[in-house]
């Protein structure tokens, strides 16, 4: 079992930055391949960016590309997403996950999930 916990969300105007982390605790955090999804009201949880265990691969949803930078430390068990250029539509509750695939951070592969932590960017 893998817990995770967001925090790093709030409010923050449009061009704004934010950064996320992700803690995890249970098993050994580096054989997994972790993700950032979003889910804002009234839509489906969507991809975000994802990161390889070892941090040697990253991947970007096309709307977040150059804006958003996945990140991990795995001797401290984090995982992190620094969020530039913030935009309205960024606005939606961000979600961390852990896949077993040391590689694959697709939505289907994700095993494990923190509880969210809401980011509003205002106009």
């Amino acid at each position: 079992q893998v817990l995770l916990v967001e925090s790093g969300g709030g409010l923050v105007q449009a061009g704004g930055s934010l950064r996320l982390s992700c803690a995890a605790s249970g098993r050994p955090f580096s054989i997994y391949a972790m993700g950032w999804f979003r889910q804002a009201p009234g839509k489906e949880r969507d991809f975000v960016a994802g990161i390889n265990w070892s941090g040697t691969s990253t991947g970007y949803a096309d709307s977040v590309k150059g804006r958003f930078t996945i990140s991990r430390d795995n001797g401290k068990n984090t995982v992190s997403l620094q969020m530039i250029s913030l935009k309205p539509e960024d606005t939606a509750v961000y979600y961390c996950a852990a896949s077993r695939d040391h590689s694959n951070w697709d939505y289907y592969s994700m095993d494990y999930w923190g509880k969210g932590t809401l980011v509003t960017v205002s106009s």
